[in-house]
């Protein structure tokens, strides 16, 4: 593990510094953009019109299986390989950080405040709509203000704590396979006639590899909190421990419950997501609703703080 965390720094610190640098990606398709297709493939092909729900139900545990096999084993061999080259931790490192959103997730959570101060509410839902799947058009400069400062918490777990641990744990099969998990989940893990069935076992999978990365991002927005200049720990982690559970989601109710007390601020709540309202409960209902850009900027301000207390545990750990 220790191994683990010397390359997974160089990773963080290659990501924080350089993101996902648009001129290599306009050449070269990033991982992400790989995994989607994988999963596109298996999709097509194993998803087929007619089928009844328990046989799409066996070929989406079918294509669950396939996906971890087709990602797990090709990273195995390609970290075991890297690792008998005098330099290849380094490159490791490199491929590792394509698969964090530290940067990237910042950007796109700060181009919302960006649009809402110099564009109002229409450039603020614009760009909303880059980053969260409800309906742009139904949110007021709250909704839009709410929903960024949401997608900063969730996506913290999913795109920077979860591929993390699963490095420090398991190395580059470990992040490899978790993001095709979390990528399957975001493209058929969804209650629609197609895939509500075939999408189960990945939706269901990523439930699981998400519990302590989700449980680890409310803490580390906690801890953040005040260093940020927002609230006590306590009142976060009361927060999570009251309202958590209450969240649609078995996992993202965690960091959003952390981050909405950080800020005082009501998350999640009623929401339209294609036209259907989801009536869920607020996250600290206590909590103000008029959230606004200077709001969002709060939450980046807690995000950094909770990449800056993570990336010490890392350091912590390649020293022990």
């Amino acid at each position: 593990m220790e191994e683990h965390a010397l390359i997974l720094l160089l990773a963080l610190l290659l990501d924080a510094t350089f993101g996902e640098p648009a001129l290599l990606y306009a050449r070269v398709p990033h991982p992400a953009v790989l995994l989607g297709r994988l999963v596109g493939a298996l999709d097509r092909g194993l998803n087929r019109e007619g089928m009844a729900a328990p046989a799409r139900r066996a070929a989406g545990v079918a294509s669950v299986a396939l996906l971890v096999l087709a990602t797990a084993l090709p990273a195995a061999v390609l970290s075991a390989l890297l690792s008998a080259l005098p330099a290849g931790w380094v490159v490791e490192a490199a491929l590792a950080s394509t698969l964090v959103a530290q940067r990237s997730l910042y950007e796109h959570v700060a181009a919302v405040a960006d649009a809402l101060e110099r564009g109002g509410l229409a450039a603020g839902r614009r760009a909303v709509s880059m980053i969260v799947g409800r309906d742009p058009e139904s949110l007021d400069e709250a909704g839009v203000a709410r929903a960024a400062i949401e997608s900063c918490a969730e996506n913290f777990s999913d795109g920077v704590v979860a591929p993390v641990f699963w490095f420090a744990l398991l190395g580059l099969p470990g992040l490899v396979t978790y993001k095709a998990i979390n990528t399957a989940d975001s493209m058929i893990g969804h209650r629609t006639p197609r895939h509500e069935a075939f999408g189960w076992a990945a939706a269901r999978l990523d439930d699981v590899v998400n519990l302590v990365p989700a449980r680890l991002s409310g803490l580390l927005v906690a801890l953040a909190s005040p260093l940020a200049g927002g609230a006590r720990p306590g009142a976060a982690l009361d927060a999570m421990r009251r309202d958590a559970r209450h969240h649609r989601s078995p996992n993202a109710g965690w960091p959003e419950a952390a981050m909405a007390a950080a800020l005082g601020l009501a998350l999640a709540g009623p929401r339209r997501y294609a036209g259907r309202t989801v009536e869920d409960r607020w996250m600290n209902a206590a909590g103000r609703r008029d959230a606004g850009a200077a709001d969002i900027r709060r939450a980046l301000a807690v995000l950094v703080t909770a990449c800056l207390l993570q990336g010490t545990a890392v350091v912590t750990l390649a020293a022990l």
